[in-house]
């Protein structure tokens, strides 16, 4: 393989090398992208043909594909999400068979956009399109060592008549992410650097969540190098929540109004106006567990760290931030006022120069 030769390209090779055994996929369109890639590259559009992955079936009639697609990036295949009949315990059905994730073949990538994450990590897609109901888009991308975005509910269009599931997107790195961001969102700016230290409140477990120790260990040591960096100062907030599995429950139901969901709503909503006036940034796990076997996580909620926010529409993003003994990648969790989400992005990239760069999953292969 040249220098010379195409992003897409490069991209569709990876996908016949590794999709076999990764079952990121359910459609691959070669001849597709590279029709797209040539006129993107005639017309010099800004993305230029750059390649990215879309979520399901439905993805490439998304609002965010199809703003990349007038862009210039090149939509190269349709990515795995649970099969018929799937419960909460999320993971990803490809073309050939369940979605690995590409760190340890005998566990899940996460979900629902678990191919998108697939491909993301092993360099199948530089970038692709997510939706998040109750973290659907940071899970995976926790699970699967990259950077992942739910944008403020109601920023973006979305078919979920619930309210809950935001659009996102799943890149390498919140810098990879900005080129895709910047042709989605309207009236984009150019993130300015943030003044360092960060104020940010740190919790565990949000009050309520059984965090697996190990995962915990990873997130705080993360957390403590990023104060010994100089890139965040640590408030004391309080950031104890109430636990809303009834609540999204309820919402996801279609029984928004019932009276005991709506009290911990307001409650839950209460308490985030007022940890945001004393802090910026909310730093927490992704998930209270490691990534499960593919027979599903048991009786822990992956969603118990994410779907708050969800519920209270803030956007919030997931950065590598470690591994457990076991080979297993931990996400950090950055969560941010509504409607900040450059903001958001502007930190997530001061915290990504402080930590370790990303590695590259075993399963990735070589160009």
């Amino acid at each position: 393989m040249t220098p010379a030769t195409s992003a897409v390209a490069r991209a569709l090779e990876r996908i016949e090398r590794l999709d076999p055994a990764l079952h990121a996929f359910i459609e691959v369109w070669p001849k597709t992208a590279s029709a797209r890639e040539r006129e993107a590259v005639a017309r010099r559009l800004p993305l230029g043909g750059l390649p990215f992955a879309v979520k399901g079936p439905s993805g490439i009639r998304s609002y965010a594909a199809r703003r990349l697609i007038a862009a210039g990036g090149v939509p190269v295949g349709a990515t795995s999400v649970p099969g018929p009949g799937a419960v909460w315990q999320t993971w990803g059905q490809g073309a050939h068979g369940r979605t690995v994730n590409p760190w340890r073949a005998d566990r899940t990538p996460g979900g629902s956009s678990a191919g998108s994450a697939v491909a993301v990590a092993t360099g199948m897609a530089e970038a692709a399109t997510g939706s998040d109901g109750a973290g659907s888009v940071r899970i995976p991308a926790a699970w699967c060592g990259v950077f992942g975005l739910k944008t403020t509910n109601g920023l973006l269009p979305s078919p979920d008549r619930t309210g809950l599931a935001s659009a996102g997107v799943l890149a390498r790195s919140a810098a990879s992410a900005e080129r895709y961001l910047r042709h989605v969102l309207d009236g984009y700016e150019e993130p300015v650097a943030p003044s360092l230290p960060l104020p940010a409140a740190y919790s565990e477990d949000l009050g309520f969540a059984d965090v697996d120790p190990e995962v915990a260990g990873v997130v705080r040591a993360a957390v403590d190098r990023l104060v010994a960096a100089g890139t965040v100062r640590l408030v004391d907030a309080d950031c104890a929540l109430l636990d809303p599995v009834r609540v999204w429950q309820a919402v996801r139901g279609g029984s928004p109004g019932d009276p005991e969901a709506l009290a911990v709503r307001r409650e839950n909503d209460e308490r985030l106006d007022a940890l945001f006036v004393a802090a910026p940034l909310l730093l927490t796990p992704v998930t209270p567990n490691r990534p499960h076997g593919h027979e599903g996580p048991g009786d822990r909620y992956s969603t118990a760290l994410t779907w708050a926010f969800n519920l209270s529409g803030h956007p919030a993003a997931s950065l590598p931030a470690g591994f457990t003994g076991d080979g297993c990648p931990v996400g950090l969790q950055m969560v941010a006022p509504r409607g900040a989400d450059l903001e958001l992005l502007a930190a997530a990239r001061a915290v990504e120069d402080a930590l370790p760069p990303a590695r590259t999953p075993p399963r990735a292969g070589r160009d």
